[in-house]
């Protein structure tokens, strides 16, 4: 489970990153509970917009920023990009903690990130490959997952505790701080010990390059769909667990906090899992999106805020089992030269589709109600199911046949299409 920390480099990396991670959801938490409570009258809409503005740069941006990871060190992209949101974050909790702060300013600070993060999302996506084997790939990313996750699990709880206790402007200039550990992590990397990548060629057409590789890559499409569609209008979190902390189960920043947490249990438990796996599997990634929808659902339907904080636990689970999965499939089967460019790409689809889906979802939040919001999020998790299906059915002759004398009496027929798509993500990883 935690072999690729037996790797100094990979050591450096993975506690720099799970510092500034802890600081980073923090600020997520306190930001979007300042938007609700404090700049707005609970206005759900105003935290979708937050959001969009911080994650839409991802979209916007694809076609430089990928380039950008796979033409320069990323090593030194990731040095600017961190010292850059690092400096912002102390902006935003020094204009709080002033009592001068305004909507309109943080919604220009969560531009400012967003910009920001499109350079360093598929640089530090793409920078693990540099610092681990490629036979290590898979452990690494399911560990950064865990990483990410297990800071998901401090972060808000601590966010909500301190952004009750001393304010939200003391919570944003911590985050600020926090970038530190990521930045001494970086230079003190042992340079012998990275895998140097080639790096893409100078010249136009670099973007449509990218393009046309994964056009080519029918597999790497499916993801991609599969990943719209959950990150786009399922995995709007921090509406779901404001709206329904503050407006169905009437609590404040504290049990905020405290929900963001029980979906990191979650996601930390299905990281952990994921990095036990040796590579990851078809089943496994389609299997996760009917998970999350089923338990999506189950969350909206719950009558009390206990009951909504355990059933969130299993919708942390299946949401990090399906992206952790498709994130390793992807970084594992793309040629090294295209995979700063595919991972923009990834990441653009995935984070970049909160423009459109956290709008939307808090505006459903506002019209029909929070439930009515995370219902629509669990939808996402059945549909995304069906596309995988339907690409199994259609690419590899996946099949339902009768099993008589079993509780459920129909199986899927997986033989051919297993060792189809076994066979084929052997021979995608040696290309």
């Amino acid at each position: 489970m935690f072999r690729s920390l037996t790797l100094f480099n990979y050591r450096l990396w993975f506690a720099g990153a799970l510092v500034s991670n802890i600081g980073t959801w923090m600020q997520r938490t306190a930001q979007d509970w300042i938007v609700l409570t404090d700049l707005t009258d609970g206005d759900a809409t105003a935290v979708g917009i937050t959001s969009a503005l911080q994650l839409g740069p991802q979209l916007a941006l694809v076609g430089i920023t990928g380039v950008v990871a796979d033409r320069f060190d990323k090593r030194r992209v990731l040095l600017v990009t961190q010292t850059v949101m690092g400096a912002l974050g102390l902006g935003l909790g020094l204009i709080v903690v002033l009592g001068v702060a305004q909507l309109w300013q943080v919604y220009l600070f969560a531009l400012a990130l967003g910009v920001t993060t499109a350079f360093d999302a598929p640089a530090r996506q793409a920078f693990v490959s540099e610092v681990v084997p490629e036979a290590q790939l898979s452990n690494a990313v399911a560990l950064n997952s865990a990483s990410f996750n297990g800071a998901r699990l401090i972060g808000p709880a601590v966010a909500g505790v301190l952004t009750a206790a001393i304010g939200a402007g003391w919570v944003f200039l911590l985050n600020g701080v926090t970038f530190a550990a990521m930045i001494l992590a970086l230079v003190s990397l042992r340079p012998s010990e990275l895998r140097m990548p080639p790096r893409a060629p100078r010249g136009r057409g670099q973007l449509r390059a990218g393009i046309r590789y994964v056009r080519s890559r029918p597999d790497i499409v499916v993801i991609l769909v599969v990943v719209f569609l959950i990150g786009t209008f399922g995995m709007n979190f921090p509406i779901f667990a404001a709206t329904m902390a503050a407006q169905v189960f009437h609590h404040g920043a504290g049990e905020f906090g405290l929900l963001s947490s029980m979906i990191a249990i979650g996601s930390f438990s299905g990281a952990l899992l994921s990095a036990r796996r040796e590579r990851p599997r078809w089943r496994i990634l389609f299997g996760a999106c009917g998970l999350f929808g089923v338990a999506t659902i189950a969350a909206a339907l719950m009558p009390s805020y206990w009951t909504f904080g355990f059933a969130l636990i299993v919708v942390g689970f299946s949401a990090i089992t399906l992206m952790t999965t498709a994130n390793a499939t992807v970084q594992v089967t793309t040629a090294p030269v295209m995979r700063g460019r595919v991972m923009a790409l990834y990441m653009a689809i995935f984070m970049g589709g909160t423009p459109i889906g956290a709008p939307v979802v808090g505006a459903i939040s506002d019209a029909l109600g929070p439930r009515a919001a995370m219902m629509v999020g669990g939808a996402s998790g059945f549909v995304a199911l069906a596309v995988g299906v339907g690409w199994l059915t259609v690419s590899h002759g996946l099949r339902v046949r009768r099993a008589p004398g079993r509780l459920i009496p129909f199986r899927l027929s997986t033989d051919a299409a297993t060792a189809a798509l076994d066979l084929q993500f052997d021979e995608l990883r040696h290309v």
